[in-house]
């Protein structure tokens, strides 16, 4: 069975882009997936790829469409839109920290997170951006929690290129994340979970800005493994069931939180809460 399953919008430039490159190497075998316009086995990575119409911020039908499979995790190959038009490669959970759900999934729910597999999808997406000259134009970043689908019950991964039509339609940016996931899935499957980063603390992030700076240095430097990151602008919406959820719905268990500058109320918060689950708070590492 698989071990993940990739899936992707066709309306979506960057992730069909990618999803075209991913391919191009690999010899992959028709399949076919209730809902999915496209459905492709790739056995030598011990995976699953599925283009679907429609926003990928809508996909709560995951495990309805690929029970057939019984994967461990969903990765999201997606364009990312932002404002400030800023060319960036970023990686993220989907999740609604708060009571607001305006792109999907449902208010106060968070999806499930794999840390290990996150981290090394990110430290490899870095090394292919690195490898193919991007890092000068394009700025690397996990991204704080936010949208959905946050139903599903499995872990899932948003891998991402933005910010505007131009970086979506870049073949190398393209080729950096067809590369990174290839590269993943060809060591899960050659070595399986034993190929997942070791000697990181599995840690909540809790605080930064959307684009978390320091959080994305601690996961580079391999001191953490992120399950979810809640940025300041959510601060003030976190409670005990959010922050149950960022722990509890861990692939890998949770060992702590790493705590940026935040409001005394938030620090409060944490600690307390850290301390009735016997969970470290490392404030500012």
């Amino acid at each position: 069975m698989p071990r993940v399953a990739l899936v992707y919008s066709l309306d979506d430039a960057a992730g069909r882009g990618a999803a075209e490159k991913l391919l191009e190497p690999i010899q992959g075998e028709p399949c076919s997936a209730p809902m999915a316009a496209t459905c492709v086995r790739l056995p030598d990575l011990e995976a699953v790829l599925a283009g679907y119409r429609g926003e990928t911020v809508e996909m709560e039908y995951l495990d309805e469409s690929l029970a057939a499979f019984s994967p461990e995790a969903y990765i999201v190959l997606s364009r990312h839109a932002s404002t400030s038009g800023k060319p960036t490669l970023s990686l993220h959970y989907p999740g609604n920290p708060g009571p607001q759900a305006q792109l999907g999934g449902r208010p106060r729910e968070l999806a499930y997170t794999w840390p290990r597999l996150l981290s090394l999808l990110a430290k490899t997406y870095h090394e292919e951006a690195a490898r193919l000259g991007l890092l000068e134009r394009y700025s690397f970043s996990l991204e704080a929690t936010h949208h959905g689908p946050t139903s599903l019950r499995r872990p899932i991964i948003f891998i991402e290129i933005g910010s505007t039509e131009n970086e979506w339609r870049d073949e190398r940016a393209q080729e950096a994340m067809a590369a990174a996931v290839r590269r993943t899935l060809q060591l899960l499957a050659e070595r399986g979970e034993e190929a997942l980063p070791t000697g990181c603390r599995i840690a909540v992030g809790v605080g930064g800005t959307h684009y978390p700076e320091k959080h994305t240095r601690l996961l580079l430097e391999r001191k953490f493994c992120y399950s979810h990151i809640f940025a300041k602008y959510v601060l003030s919406d976190l409670d005990e069931d959010v922050l149950a959820q960022a722990v509890d719905k861990s692939k890998d268990p949770v060992e702590g939180f790493v705590v940026l500058k935040v409001p005394g109320r938030v620090r409060k918060l944490i600690e307390a809460y850290a301390a009735r689950r016997g969970l470290e708070v490392w404030r500012n590492p």
